[in-house]
């Protein structure tokens, strides 16, 4: 089996196994400012999932999945599912905004400091992402980058 499929299967297998462990999970919650200068709840987005992910600019693999990224909220924005772009960098806005264009990202791009802690739990790297149920409740952790091929795995799993 390819190193990329073992690492792909690797992380479905984690993600399965953490699944169940948000039976028993409290509803998680965030406030952060969005780069369009609103204000963004975890909990406004109940009954749907959210994949938030801690990124920056500056991080070659963070870049290299917000393609994936951007597909899987374009499919799913309207049905069950949304991302939560977190820029964990000290960055002046207008070059962020300039980056994000660029990129023509089209999910909430928030921002935070770096930090090694959040409110949904520890990053200890970069991109780091975190799957919420519909519920608020943590269902997954990834450190490193996501696929949409994961994601959409994951989705149709963790929905039944």
């Amino acid at each position: 089996m390819p190193v990329r499929s073992r690492i792909r299967h690797a992380f479905l297998l984690i993600l399965c196994t953490l699944l169940p462990l948000s039976l028993l999970a409290e509803p998680v919650d965030f406030e952060l400012e969005g780069l369009d200068g609103k204000t963004y709840k975890l909990s406004d987005y109940r009954g749907k999932w959210v994949l938030v992910n801690y990124w920056a600019t500056w991080c070659p693999p963070c870049r290299e999945e917000l393609p994936e990224l951007e597909v899987f909220h374009a499919n799913h924005k309207d049905k069950d599912a949304i991302v939560l772009g977190v820029a964990m960098e000290r960055i002046k806005k207008e070059r962020l905004q300039a980056f994000v264009d660029d990129q023509f990202l089209s999910y909430p791009i928030l921002m935070m400091k770096p930090a090694a802690s959040t409110e949904l739990g520890r990053v200890p790297g970069l991109p780091t992402s975190y799957l919420i149920n519909p519920e608020g409740e943590l269902a997954a952790r990834q450190v490193g980058p996501v696929t949409l091929e994961d994601l959409e795995a994951f989705l149709t799993s963790g929905s039944k």
